[in-house]
């Protein structure tokens, strides 16, 4: 669909893509799948690493590096893996872990690490008051209204969307009059379904009546949103610009999702936000005491006619 706030493949090369890319695997299977979870995969001096805990090491990486890890640079992770423990093993082997501003430094980072998977764990078991729930849901409703729509698109010259073929490229004064005459059409009582499949120049919706299923906020881009979500049922919009191009939009329906049918989505949302508050109170129950002078506030300072500046607004917070 090419409104859709994320790019996606037109449906035949989604469609294409998945089963392309299955049949490749099954063709060509990973070597590494045969490998047992204990087998040693990694040495480095006396130092040996199992595939479990390889791959227990990968999980450490930012999720984006993951997958690369895993696959095409499996290998040089393995490298990089291997010199920083033979690095380390040499600081080791000096004594530099016993140098106190070393072991600070050591407690700071393994607190660290202790404390991340603390969270993680205390998300994964938080219980969300059902009363917060409900609380959350009166006052985001708006965030849970859905959209039945089709749309037309007109592109012109410089869209993101592929020209169809033998299509002309319009400018966008030409493929604004197309798009108004194209409307003036539905007006005089042509279907729209049956215009969409022939002129719509977002073919993937186009062959199937310019239908775009049922959407929610966040899903399109913000020029077709905000008509889509305000045009009135059944009847077909002006012209809409968007990077691509000109769209007829057509709401054939617009509803809220129940509290039924979302409060499991709006617990999962609030999890981490109980798991804060446990974070906090656990810090408070321990009791901090800072050292008022060493850690004594800064003086403020004053403006060029001797008053203090103004508070920061929520942006400088």
């Amino acid at each position: 669909m090419t409104v859709f706030a994320q790019d996606a493949p037109p449906p035949s090369a989604a469609a294409q893509a998945p089963a392309a890319t299955a049949a490749a695997a099954k063709a060509a299977p990973d070597p590494a799948d045969a490998v047992a979870p204990d087998a040693v995969v990694l040495r480095v001096g006396e130092q040996s690493f199992t595939r479990q805990q390889f791959e227990n090491l990968i999980l450490a990486l930012p999720p984006q590096l993951q997958a690369a890890a895993r696959g095409p640079q499996k290998r040089e992770f393995a490298r990089q893996i291997a010199e920083l423990f033979a690095v380390a093993g040499e600081a080791e082997k000096r004594k530099l872990d016993a140098q106190p501003e070393m072991q600070m430094r050591l407690k700071y980072q393994r607190d660290n690490v202790l404390a991340g998977f603390l969270y993680q764990q205390m998300v994964q078991e938080a219980q969300v008051d059902p009363a917060e729930v409900e609380k959350y849901y009166n006052e985001n409703k708006d965030s849970f209204e859905e959209v039945t729509a089709r749309h037309i698109l007109v592109r012109f010259k410089g869209s993101q969307v592929p020209a169809r073929k033998d299509a002309p490229e319009l400018s966008e004064e030409e493929a604004l009059a197309k798009a108004t005459k194209l409307k003036a059409r539905l007006a005089a009582g042509e279907k729209f379904e049956e215009l969409a499949k022939t002129e719509s120049d977002d073919t993937g919706s186009g062959q199937g009546g310019g239908s775009l299923g049922t959407f929610g906020k966040g899903q399109m881009i913000p020029e077709f949103e905000n008509v889509a979500f305000t045009q009135a049922l059944g009847q077909v919009s002006d012209p809409v610009k968007t990077a691509f191009g000109y769209h007829l939009i057509l709401v054939e329906d617009r509803k809220s999702k129940t509290l039924a049918e979302v409060k499991d989505e709006i617990a999962e949302q609030l999890k981490p936000t109980v798991a804060r508050e446990q974070l906090k109170a656990l810090t408070d129950s321990k009791g901090v005491t800072l050292n008022d002078t060493y850690f004594a506030a800064a003086p403020a300072s004053t403006g060029p006619d001797g008053d203090a500046p103004a508070p920061a607004g929520p942006a400088g917070r």
